[in-house]
Order: C-alpha cells, then structure tokens, then sequence
C-alpha cells in the first residue's frame, strides 16, 4: 500500500515538474526573463496577457523597483493550465554624486521644459514599438568597451540635487569611439540633440525588447534601417547633460527600464 501511494505521488511530483516553466535571466529587480512554451499557448503575468511568438518565446521584464512577488499563468493550446509562482531577489542601489552639470541642463527656461517634453514623447513613442522581430531571442552583447562610471538603478545627485535614479549602464570612452548594435533590430529613434540626453537612438529588437543609446557625437544610421549585432551604428560623445564623453546603454521592455548587465557577461578587461 505504502510503496502504491509512493509510487502515485511521484508520478504526480514529476508532472508537476515537467510542467514547470523554465526561466531564463536573473530573478531579480531589473531583469529581462525568456522563456518558451509550447506554441499556441497563452500567457499571464500578473493577469496581463503577454505576447507569445510563434516558436512559443516568451519574454518579459521587471523594472527597478519592481513588487518581488509575482505569477506567471500558462494555458495550452490543450487547455491545461500552470501557474507558476515568481520571487524577484531585492536590489540594493548605489547612491551617485555628479558635479559640474552646466546651468542651463539643471534650470531649463520654459522653452527646453517644452523642448525635453517633446523629447520624451518620442522616446516613449519608439519605445512602445510592438514589432514581430525575434533578435530579444539571442544572446546580447557590448556596445562599447571601455571603464564602467554609472550603473543601473543608482540613484544620481546632480550638483547637490537629488534627482531621478540612473536606468543605464555608463561606458567611458573618448568623443568619436564606436558604439555597435547589441543585437539585431531595426532602428525606430535617431535624434542628434536631444535636450537632456542629446544625440540618442533606439534599436528596436522586438516583443518590446529595446536597447536606448544617450549622449552620442555622431549618428550613423537612420530611422528604419535594418541593423545586424556588432554593426556600428554611431559613435560616443558628450551631448545632453553630461560631464564626460560617455555611452548610456539601457534595455527596455515596453514602459519598464531594465539592466543591460543583467544581459551580457562582465565588460572585458582592456589588454
């Protein structure tokens, strides 16, 4: 009787198993999460319906400071339901000091108020880009290499004035150093001066899936153009508000900032 029981219960442990969703990425706050199920299913986070593509990829994503429980609901085309409980790992952030920021960037007059509201609009626009592109699919790599001076979440002090936290990952280099496309997509924003972030672009890499360059010298592609991982797309600088030549590297998923790091292996150490 004992050995039936123990025989049914791991039969059932075992489909359970099976049926659990296996998750791709850091669970953590500002994580991008893929995963697949079988093509043809359904899926929730949270009770939002999520896109599924046709080969069954999944992908979503968490924002800096985002609930650390979550439920991620799959039916299959079958009818069979999972629901699979999510526990995000809290993050601590750094606290940044930043001096040097010029006047007119930290008390803009009433017409770069205007200007940067235009500004944000149009990122957010290209931002909530929905294309079928599966290159969120891939591996993900460096835009640039060089040091690391701000990172994800870092809440940024601008001449003694606290303001919003930091959604990107800073990489130090001279005016002019090469920035390449982290994975394949499409090009939906190439603005050269922008007030805050100045010369910045984003490439669309599908699912919502989008990586924002800031503060670039030199733009090199346009708005549409098809763009391969490694391609160079433009070059670093020291437009908007800066205080250094720098590239200010951010991943999205639709309205929610993400942490490039999580996506790529540690930046290479220069030879």
């Amino acid at each position: 009787m004992l050995l039936r029981l123990f025989i049914v219960f791991s039969s059932v442990f075992f489909s359970l198993l099976a049926q659990a969703v296996e998750l791709e990425g850091q669970l953590t706050q500002g994580s991008l999460i893929r995963t697949s199920v079988e093509p043809g299913s359904q899926v929730w986070l949270n009770g939002q319906s999520i896109r599924v593509a046709d080969n069954g990829g999944v992908v979503f994503g968490f924002g800096r400071d985002a609930e650390l429980t979550h439920t991620l609901k799959v039916e299959t085309p079958s009818g069979k339901v999972v629901e699979q409980p999510i526990q995000l790992a809290k993050r601590e952030y750094r606290l940044q000091r930043i001096e040097g920021i010029a006047k007119k960037i930290m008390e803009p007059d009433e017409a770069a108020i205007k200007r940067s509201r235009q500004d944000s609009a149009q990122v957010k626009a290209a931002r909530a880009t929905d294309s079928d592109l599966m290159a969120w699919q891939s591996s993900f790599i460096w835009p640039a290499q060089g040091p690391i001076t701000g990172v994800y979440g870092s809440q940024r002090i601008y001449n003694g004035v606290p303001k919003r936290p930091h959604f990107g990952v800073d990489v130090a280099g001279p005016t002019g150093t090469s920035v390449v496309a982290p994975a394949d997509g499409v090009i939906t924003l190439a603005v050269p001066d922008m007030f805050f972030s100045g010369g910045t672009m984003i490439i669309d890499h599908g699912y919502g899936v989008s990586s924002s360059f800031l503060h670039l010298s030199k733009l090199l592609v346009e708005v549409g153009t098809k763009v391969k991982q490694g391609q160079v797309v433009a070059e670093i600088g020291a437009t908007g508000r800066v205080t250094g030549p720098h590239l200010d590297w951010r991943i999205n998923w639709y309205g929610e900032r993400l942490d490039p790091a999580l996506l790529v292996p540690p930046m290479p150490r220069k030879k």
